[in-house]
């Protein structure tokens, strides 16, 4: 069946591009943030492209996995945002077709290194990547103040641990009870504080 603007509808072709600019657009989306649309208070925390940089500017700091970067993000807003693997993982497959980093097996998992065109893309964009970094201080700061980013962060990181797991292999018996008991004694201690 043919499909006259693509098979999602009349933005498929524009999933990556920015939209124009219409004057509805901006009512829908005020009306959404006020209603408490989308994940977080903050709304869509990274335009288009920015997400990219803030990657490729970790990496450079050092060589990581994509996990590693989703907790990195998201402990760099306080909470406020937490890229999910659907998000990082695409990213980080472009970045690694622009020749930005490259990816070398490190067991089951990737680690992710920045090339010299990813440090000359970087360099290229540092006032955007700078102005990207001062507004994830001051979420961050903001978040904060109204919550236990500390906790948000183990929580992620355990949930993160479990997908992982579950995904590297079929578990046994014995593995799956281990990891309930585990997880039942981390409740058990969190109620007596």
């Amino acid at each position: 069946m043919m499909y006259p603007h693509g098979r999602g509808g009349r933005h498929f072709g524009m999933r990556f591009a920015r939209r124009p600019h219409h004057d509805h657009d901006d009512h829908h989306h005020e009306r959404h943030r006020r209603h408490g649309g989308g994940r977080h208070a903050l709304g869509r925390f990274f335009a288009h492209g920015d997400l990219r940089l803030v990657i490729l500017n970790l990496i450079a700091d050092k060589p990581r996995h994509g996990y590693e970067l989703i907790k990195e993000i998201e402990d760099s807003v306080g909470g406020a945002y937490s890229p999910s693997p659907g998000v990082i993982y695409p990213t980080l497959t472009l970045l690694e077709e622009l020749n930005y980093v490259e990816a070398a097996a490190d067991g089951a998992k990737k680690l992710y290194t920045i090339t010299d065109e990813g440090r000359a893309f970087l360099t290229a964009n540092r006032t955007t990547v700078d102005a990207l970094l001062s507004r994830m201080a001051e979420a961050a700061g903001t978040q904060g103040r109204g919550r236990a980013p500390g906790i948000i962060r183990a929580m992620e990181n355990l949930k993160m641990a479990l997908k992982l797991r579950a995904v590297s292999g079929n578990l046994t018996n014995d593995q799956i009870d281990r990891i309930a008991q585990v997880i039942d004694e981390a409740a058990a201690k969190v109620e007596k504080i």
